[in-house]
């Protein structure tokens, strides 16, 4: 009989081993029952959005509490390359890190180094609620299922990605298309003609080197644009943006046409 790891599986490598898409959440609200809500709603994943998003350090560990007691894998943005936040992140149970910026090798290599435990890295010992997650031999595998992220956005990391994506320990790469915008167009608007040929070209870098490629959508439609392109993982939008925007569409459809008046209820609420 084969001794088996006790230590909780990321069904996210087991997905990208097996060529299947990664809905993922994106969470900058912090808010741990919505996290929780989010987490349940079919997607694959949840991060929580330490950079963009409106969420401190303790926020995040209620929002990973949350989401683990549904079926996504929590994955972590940090704001920066920073090491010590880094570890803290993994330590208090994510599954992930992407981290953004990342536009040179040594940098790549700083991220990787930051979140593996040795010999392979220098995160320092202290799972903390890893363990509670992870299991009880989290630490003797935590750098075989942890995955590292660094996101693609500038016009350095696009002219050093095959050098990026070659660093040992690179998990995926995950690609910021509004920063990308700002890079290559000079904004964020319609016309994206050069940073979208910058994205195709590091999806099709990443696709030979075989490693998966995710990417920030605007929605649902975008995202299923981006699975036929050939991202690996795809995020519809933010959490915020999903409230707000199924909300206009609700007082749209409540104000369309002619309104009707009705005479208040005298019961309930």
């Amino acid at each position: 009989m084969t001794d088996q790891p006790d230590i909780r599986r990321n069904i996210l490598r087991e997905m990208i081993a097996q060529g299947q898409t990664i809905v993922n959440a994106w969470l900058s609200i912090p808010s741990s029952y919505s996290a929780e809500g989010l987490g349940h709603a079919g997607v694959h994943s949840a991060t929580i959005d330490l950079q963009h998003g409106m969420i401190g350090l303790t926020d995040a560990l209620h929002m990973l509490q949350a989401v683990s007691a549904t079926p996504a894998t929590p994955l972590v943005r940090v704001p920066s390359l920073d090491a010590a936040l880094l570890m803290r992140v993994l330590d208090a149970g994510a599954y992930g890190v992407i981290c953004p910026m990342i536009s040179s090798v040594k940098q790549a290599e700083e991220l990787v180094h930051a979140c593996r435990y040795p010999p392979a890295g220098s995160r320092s010992f202290g799972p903390a609620r890893g363990l509670l997650y992870g299991g009880a031999d989290y630490v003797a595998h935590a750098n075989a299922e942890n995955l590292v992220i660094p996101m693609i956005e500038t016009v350095e990391a696009v002219r050093n990605i095959n050098a990026i994506l070659a660093v040992e320990g690179v998990d995926m790469i995950y690609v910021g298309p509004n920063d990308m915008a700002f890079a290559f167009d000079g904004a964020v608007g319609a016309d994206r003609q050069k940073s979208e040929a910058a994205i195709a070209h590091v999806l099709a870098r990443a696709q030979a080197a075989g490693i998966p490629a995710g990417i920030f959508c605007a929605d649902g439609a975008d995202a299923a644009r981006r699975v036929a392109q050939g991202f690996a993982l795809v995020t519809p939008g933010n959490d915020f943006g999903l409230l707000t925007r199924a909300l206009r569409t609700a007082v749209a459809e409540t104000l369309r046409g002619t309104v009707t008046p009705v005479a208040p209820a005298g019961t309930g609420y």
